[in-house]
C-alpha cells in the first residue's frame, strides 16, 4: 500500500471532533476509536465508494450511508479491515455512518476495524443529514476563522502600541510572550540572547534547541561561502547546497522539541538578529502574529544596527556630552540645514505620526513635542505642503545657526497657521534691521521692551498681534486662545509699554524691537 502524503491543509482553521459531537442539533455518538478531544477535522466529504482512498485529501470527516457494503456478512470482518485502513492511509480524521435507510446499525465488524485503526467513527442518527453536518463543519470553520482574525488583530494593535514605548524591544518581546502565552528571545548577530521574555525560564533542552534552529536563519560567513538550504518537511534541519549552487537562507524555520513548539524569524535584510518563540501549542494565527512581531524588531534593531542610526546615537551622545552644533553635525550630514515645525489639523501627534512625517520630509531626526513636531532636514530636501499638516519652514542655516532656524520655524508655523497656509517658509532678505548693528539693535530692544521681562505669555501675544497685522481673531488662532484673551493681553502690553499701538509708527518701533530679543 502506498504511504499517504501530508494532508493538504486549507486556509481555514480545523474543527476539533469534540466540538462537532457538542452540537445537539446533530445528535452525533462517537462509538469507535480513539477519544482524543483535540482530534482535528478540516472538511467533510460524502462518499459511498468502496475504495475512497484516491478521492480523499487528508482531514475529512468522511461520511457513508453504507451503500458500497457487500450484503454478504461471511467477509464483512476483512472487508472493513481494508476499508478503514484505506481511510487512515490517505489521512482521513473520522468516518461517520448514517443510520437508515440501507442499514439500521452500524455493523459490528467496522465498529471493531475502526478500533484496530485507531479511526474514529460517528454513529450520524436516522433525522440527520450529510448536508447538515457538512453545513455544521463549515459553520464551526467560520466560527474559528473569525475567531483568529480577532485574535490576530488585537495582536497586531498591541504589538505596535508596545513598539512605541519608551523600551520598544522589550515591550513587543513581552507583548509577543503575552499573545502567544510562550517564550520569546531576541538574539544578537553573533548569537548572544539580547533579550528574553515569558513567565518562568524555558528548560536548558529548549533554550539549547531554540538557538540552534535561530543558526538556520542567521547570516554568517561561513553561510556566505558554503550555501545552505533548510528542508523544514525534515524539522527545519540544514540540507547541504548542490556543489557549485547558491541558496538564499529561509526568513523563518519551525521544529519541535517534545511538545514544544519552536520558531525563528531572521530579522531584517542580512543584519544577523533573530526573533525565537518556543509555545506549549500552536494556534492558529500564531505566525502571522509572530510575523508582525518579527517586523516591528526588525526596523528596531536595524535603526541601532544601521551606520545612520549608530552616527545619530554618537551625535546626541556628543551633545548631552557639551559637544557644539558645529561639531557633531558632521555625524548627520554635509551642508546646510532646515529646520521645521509642523501640526497636525485635526490631533494632537503621536509618535507614529510624527515618524511618518520625518519619513515624508526625508528625515529621521524627528522630536516629538505635546504639540509640534520639529524637524531638522538637510537643506538639500526642500520640503513640501503634507496632508493633514500645518508646516513652518526656517531658512536653511548652518549647524551653529540651528537655535536661531528653530525659532524661525517656529513663528513661520504661527504664520501658516493664522493665514490657514499648508506651508510658511522663513525668507531671509536685506531689511532695515540690516541697517542697524545687532549690538545696537539688542540693547534698544531690551530698554523698549524693558516693562514685558518676565512676562512671556504678554510679550509672546504682542509679537504674533504684531505680525498678524493687529487682527484679533488670527492672533487667537495662532495662539490658541480665546480673541478675549489677545484683547485683554495687548491692553495690557499697552499700559505697561506706554504706548498707543493704534499708531503706526509706534507698531512699526515694537516689532523691530521684538525681532531682536
Amino acid at each position: 500500500m502506498p504511504e499517504a502524503a501530508a494532508p493538504a491543509v486549507p486556509p481555514t482553521p480545523p474543527v476539533t471532533l469534540q466540538a462537532l459531537l457538542a452540537r445537539e442539533d446533530l445528535a452525533l455518538r462517537r462509538i469507535a476509536g480513539p477519544t482524543d478531544p483535540g482530534i482535528a477535522i478540516h472538511w467533510a466529504h460524502t462518499s459511498e465508494m468502496a475504495d475512497p482512498y484516491p478521492y480523499l485529501l487528508g482531514g475529512e470527516l468522511l461520511l457513508t450511508a453504507g451503500v458500497h457494503v457487500p450484503r454478504d456478512e461471511t467477509g464483512l470482518a476483512a472487508y472493513f479491515d481494508g476499508y478503514v485502513s484505506r481511510i487512515v492511509a490517505a489521512g482521513g480524521a473520522a468516518l461517520g455512518f448514517g443510520v437508515a435507510p440501507v442499514h439500521d446499525t452500524v455493523p459490528r465488524a467496522l465498529v471493531a476495524a475502526c478500533d484496530a485503526h485507531g479511526l474514529p467513527l460517528l454513529e450520524v442518527p436516522p433525522q440527520t443529514t450529510f448536508s447538515g453536518v457538512a453545513r455544521a463543519v463549515w459553520q464551526l470553520m467560520a466560527q474559528a476563522r473569525l475567531a483568529e482574525l480577532r485574535r490576530v488583530t488585537e495582536a497586531q494593535q498591541s504589538l505596535a502600541a508596545a513598539a512605541s514605548r519608551p523600551d520598544p524591544v522589550p515591550s513587543v518581546l513581552r507583548q509577543l510572550a503575552q499573545r502567544m502565552s510562550g517564550h520569546t528571545v531576541l538574539y544578537g548577530p553573533d548569537g548572544t540572547e539580547v533579550a528574553q521574555a515569558g513567565r518562568g525560564t524555558p528548560q536548558d533542552d529548549v533554550r539549547a534547541a531554540l538557538a540552534e534552529l535561530a543558526g538556520v536563519v542567521r547570516p554568517t560567513p561561513r553561510a556566505a561561502t558554503a550555501a545552505t538550504a533548510v528542508d523544514l518537511s525534515s524539522g527545519g534541519a540544514p540540507a547541504p547546497a548542490a556543489p557549485g549552487t547558491s541558496r538564499p537562507l529561509p526568513s523563518s524555520a519551525t521544529d519541535t522539541l517534545g511538545a514544544t513548539h519552536l520558531a525563528v524569524y531572521a530579522l531584517g535584510a542580512g543584519e544577523g538578529f533573530v526573533l525565537g518563540v518556543a509555545t506549549a501549542r500552536r494556534d492558529p494565527g500564531d505566525h502571522t502574529i509572530a510575523s508582525v512581531a518579527a517586523v516591528l524588531l526588525s526596523l528596531l534593531t536595524g535603526e541601532h544596527q544601521s551606520g545612520a542610526g549608530a552616527a545619530r546615537s554618537s551625535a546626541l551622545v556628543r551633545l548631552l556630552l557639551g559637544a557644539p552644533p558645529g561639531e557633531v553635525a558632521p555625524l548627520l550630514g554635509t551642508g546646510r540645514w532646515l529646520v521645521v515645525h509642523a501640526r497636525p489639523e485635526t490631533q494632537a501627534p503621536d509618535a507614529v505620526a510624527a515618524s511618518a512625517l520625518g519619513a515624508a520630509l526625508g528625515s529621521p531626526l524627528v522630536d516629538l513635542a505635546r504639540d509640534v513636531v520639529r524637524v531638522l532636514v538637510p537643506a538639500g530636501r526642500r520640503p513640501e505642503p503634507q496632508p493633514g499638516w500645518t508646516l513652518g519652514v526656517s531658512d536653511a542655516v548652518e549647524p551653529d545657526e540651528w537655535p536661531a532656524a528653530d525659532t524661525q520655524a517656529a513663528r513661520a508655523l504661527a504664520r501658516a497657521r493664522a493665514t490657514r497656509t499648508p506651508l510658511v517658509r522663513h525668507t531671509a532678505r536685506p531689511a532695515l534691521k540690516d541697517l542697524v548693528a545687532p549690538a545696537d539693535a539688542e540693547t534698544h530692544a531690551r530698554a523698549l521692551l524693558a516693562p514685558l521681562t518676565g512676562q512671556a505669555a504678554l510679550a509672546e501675544t504682542l509679537r504674533t498681534w504684531l505680525s498678524l497685522h493687529g487682527s484679533w481673531d488670527r492672533t487667537a488662532v495662532a495662539l490658541g486662545v480665546h480673541r478675549n484673551t489677545v484683547r485683554q493681553r495687548i491692553g495690557r502690553c499697552a499700559a505697561l509699554l506706554d504706548a498707543d499701538l493704534d499708531d503706526p509708527d509706534v507698531r512699526m518701533e515694537l516689532w523691530f524691537a521684538s525681532r531682536h530679543t
